[in-house]
């Protein structure tokens, strides 16, 4: 059963997303050059868990990390499930395999004072660009929105009576997100500004570029680190540190947990609490500062 074959039922039946795929299939033909090197003579259908396991460790001396190790290995046995699927193999090599130990990888997120400066006096509003700049940012952070949900939002999917986003998610799972007024008045300046660009051609888009093509992830990427990393001493001054930010405010002030679930667009409460740890040293922070007991 070919890659190719494997690629079009991650794209059109599991409906991952192009990028994902493309990942998936990244790492597999990785396993499959080290059987090519090692095992001249082996396919990944017929490998055993004594191959995989001479990968894993080659991979481990090669200083890539446990977290980076783990997908690679997830991903051949998406490939191995979907082999038993197609009944090209009968029994799954990695069916027993337990994944290599990660630590928690801790995402601090911009302060509020962060936020303010770069929302209230880093970016003055001028054109077209600093508008949408703007808008982005402000989007990111009252939304929480993931950057490949805000890169495809439509016109269309802007309810301004109802104050309210559409936003397609993962697997095609779609969400409404409510609008703060503040973004409200920044979605109808940008608006403005957008419909007078000399050409349109990604009608139907919300955010373009000058050209008026739909805008891409790395621009988006561009523009956030542009801004946040005159205002922050963080190393990452991604769009992801900007969900973060949502997530731990939000929680800061006492959000149910379970709510903020719903507006990230998570699945399951564990890929949430992640998010918890900041609101948790905030609490203790209020703990300590009102409990009489420590007042003393």
């Amino acid at each position: 059963m070919s890659l190719e074959a494997f690629s079009d039922y991650l794209f059109l039946e599991k409906k991952y997303s192009k990028h994902t795929v493309l990942a998936y299939i990244s790492d597999i033909e990785v396993f499959q050059d080290f059987l090519n090197e090692n095992h001249s003579s082996e396919t990944i259908s017929k490998a055993g868990y004594s191959e995989i396991r001479q990968w894993i460790v080659e991979l481990v001396n090669s200083g890539i990390s446990n977290r980076t190790i783990n997908r690679k290995v997830s991903s051949l046995n998406s490939y191995y499930k979907f082999l038993l699927k197609t009944q090209t193999i009968k029994v799954n090599p990695l069916k027993k395999h337990k994944a290599l130990k990660v630590g928690k990888k801790v995402q601090l997120p911009f302060s509020e004072q962060e936020l303010r400066t770069v929302l209230e006096s880093a970016i003055e509003i001028v054109d077209f660009e600093t508008s949408r700049n703007q808008l982005i940012i402000e989007l990111f952070y009252a939304t929480g929105i993931r950057r490949i949900e805000l890169v495809n939002i439509k016109v269309s999917d802007i309810d301004f009576n109802n104050k309210q986003l559409k936003v397609l998610g993962k697997r095609n799972k779609e969400r409404y997100i409510p609008l703060i007024e503040s973004l409200l008045n920044s979605l109808n300046r940008y608006l403005e500004y957008r419909s007078k660009l000399p050409v349109i051609e990604d009608k139907d888009m919300l955010f373009l570029t000058q050209k008026g093509l739909k805008i891409y992830e790395k621009l988006v990427y561009r523009i956030i680190n542009k801004y946040f990393s005159k205002a922050s001493s963080k190393a990452k001054c991604s769009p992801h540190v900007l969900r973060h930010s949502f997530a731990t405010h939000l929680l800061n002030q006492g959000a149910d947990l379970n709510a903020v679930k719903e507006l990230l667009g998570h699945t399951s409460l564990a890929a949430t609490q992640v998010y918890t740890h900041n609101s948790i040293a905030e609490l203790k922070k209020v703990y300590a500062k009102s409990h009489p007991r420590n007042l003393r």
